[in-house]
């Protein structure tokens, strides 16, 4: 039985690129880097680093090499904020692309793009 999500794979063109993104504008902490000498590194990256659930940056263009037959495309990601104005204001600042805020059934959410223009939404927790 599965009992928690452990880590996200997700694959990008620029591995330093999108470190920087995600620890600079979006507030994240690097876990790890490793690199196995063998051209294969990935960077694991966290909220905090005691989160129970992680992602990983790998290439993109790598992986695709080594399993030609894996889905490499970014998947839809929710993260969850309880300051949430403040964390769209700050993305704001850091010129970061951002959606408007928009309110469901389920709470706010608005939604920012990476340094690839891939998409990730969040979502207001109290």
């Amino acid at each position: 039985m599965i009992s928690k999500i452990g880590q996200i794979m997700l694959y990008v063109n620029n591995q330093d690129e999108a470190r920087d993104f995600w620890t600079e504008k979006v507030g994240f902490s690097v876990i790890s880097e490793e690199d196995n000498g063998h051209g294969m590194r990935w960077i694991e990256i966290a909220p905090t680093k005691e989160a129970e659930t992680s992602i990983i940056l790998h290439n993109k263009e790598l992986i695709a090499k080594m399993q030609p037959e894996l889905n490499l495309g970014t998947p839809s990601l929710m993260f969850f904020s309880i300051e949430f104005d403040k964390l769209y204001r700050d993305l704001l600042s850091k010129d970061v692309t951002v959606g408007e805020i928009v309110t469901l059934p389920s709470g706010r959410v608005f939604n920012f793009a990476d340094s690839e223009n891939n998409y990730f939404a969040v979502m207001e927790k109290k």
